[in-house]
């Protein structure tokens, strides 16, 4: 797997270079998910599978 180079800070992360932030990155058909403090650390899935996540989570059913 190629680590994908352009990772964005997350909104939520506040300013500055801190190493408490979660970045994202893209391809056109993965997502990679890293904590700036754990950079070798990549989490990778599909849009889909990661939305069905994050709405469980907002709904409280996880």
């Amino acid at each position: 797997m190629t680590t994908p180079r352009n990772w964005q800070k997350s909104s939520f992360s506040g300013e500055g270079d801190g190493n408490d932030c979660l970045e994202l990155a893209s391809t056109p058909t993965t997502l990679h998910l890293r904590e700036s403090d754990a950079p070798a650390t990549v989490i990778t899935t599909a849009p889909t599978p990661l939305a069905h996540l994050l709405d469980a989570v907002r709904r409280g059913t996880l």
